[in-house]
């Protein structure tokens, strides 16, 4: 009687395992559906502000090229835009929450949970991956630009990002086209004739199509080198959110006191229990 009591208890429990295996992958599925759709209604919004642009501009979406410096091999860049005063490389971002972030930090973060790494710093990669498929007197012109949607809100360290005298601006996707026709107007304020003529812009455009790769199985390859990097840097964050603690008394925070010290520059990216933060003034 026993014995079948414990065959039935062990029975019930693997059908429960399997029941939860089945729903975590059938939800993992679903967040992902809902991640593709949303990433494809990003892409639509940024392509009716870039339709905007001037009919000389040049633009070049989903462009992947080598980059012997990234771990997969390769830069995969969301869009290029070639115009007579510079070179606009956009990477697009479509969270949802408070970003918390500054130029000197590696990473940024998404409602102070979710960590990604600083776009700004991910676009410099981009950039110099570009800068190696075209001539040295072109180096100088680009203008890296990072895209978020709004429904997130900035809580980021260097206000610099949003001045448009910078060559690296954080814009909302639905002000992207506005913020390119401001930057080329302070450009050419600057310099009394283009920078790029049309000779000039139509071999940066054709020695980037050259350079993109678009062997399916190679992008597929990079893709999912990108979401293993991904996996590993939220399992990451899981395991520093779970051990959140003062770094002076290491007594456990809460996740809103967490997110406070890492969104406060003066805390310089360290983590302080309330008694603490006061000793910082």
């Amino acid at each position: 009687m026993k014995l079948l009591s414990n065959l039935f208890k062990k029975n019930k429990q693997e059908t429960k395992q399997k029941s939860e295996v089945k729903s975590t992958t059938s939800q993992n599925k679903h967040n992902e559906k809902v991640a593709a759709r949303k990433g494809e209604i990003g892409e639509y919004k940024i392509d009716i502000q870039l339709a905007q642009l001037p009919k000389e501009y040049r633009h070049l979406t989903d462009i992947m090229i080598k980059n012997v410096k990234a771990k997969s091999g390769y830069s995969q860049i969301d869009h290029i835009v070639i115009t007579p005063y510079g070179i606009f490389v956009i990477e697009t971002k479509n969270y949802q929450g408070t970003i918390y972030g500054g130029k000197e930090r590696k990473t940024w973060s998404v409602n102070g949970k979710f960590k990604m790494m600083n776009p700004f710093i991910q676009n410099y990669g981009h950039i110099q991956a570009i800068k190696n498929q075209i001539g040295e007197k072109y180096h100088n012109q680009f203008i890296s630009m990072v895209s978020f949607t709004k429904r997130c809100t900035f809580k980021i360290d260097d206000l610099d990002f949003k001045k448009i005298g910078s060559n690296e601006i954080i814009v909302y996707d639905v002000e992207l086209s506005d913020y390119i026709h401001r930057k080329v107007s302070v450009l050419k304020i600057l310099n009394k004739e283009p920078i790029l003529n049309e000779h000039d812009i139509d071999y940066i455009y054709k020695a980037i199509v050259e350079a993109n790769i678009i062997d399916h199985s190679i992008r597929e390859q990079h893709v999912q080198s990108l979401k293993l990097e991904k996996g590993k840097l939220e399992e990451k964050t899981l395991v520093q959110n779970q051990q959140a603690k003062c770094c002076m008394c290491n007594k456990p925070v809460s996740e809103k006191v967490q997110s406070f010290c890492l969104s406060n520059k003066k805390y310089g990216g360290k983590i302080y229990c309330f008694e603490h933060q006061k000793s910082i003034g």
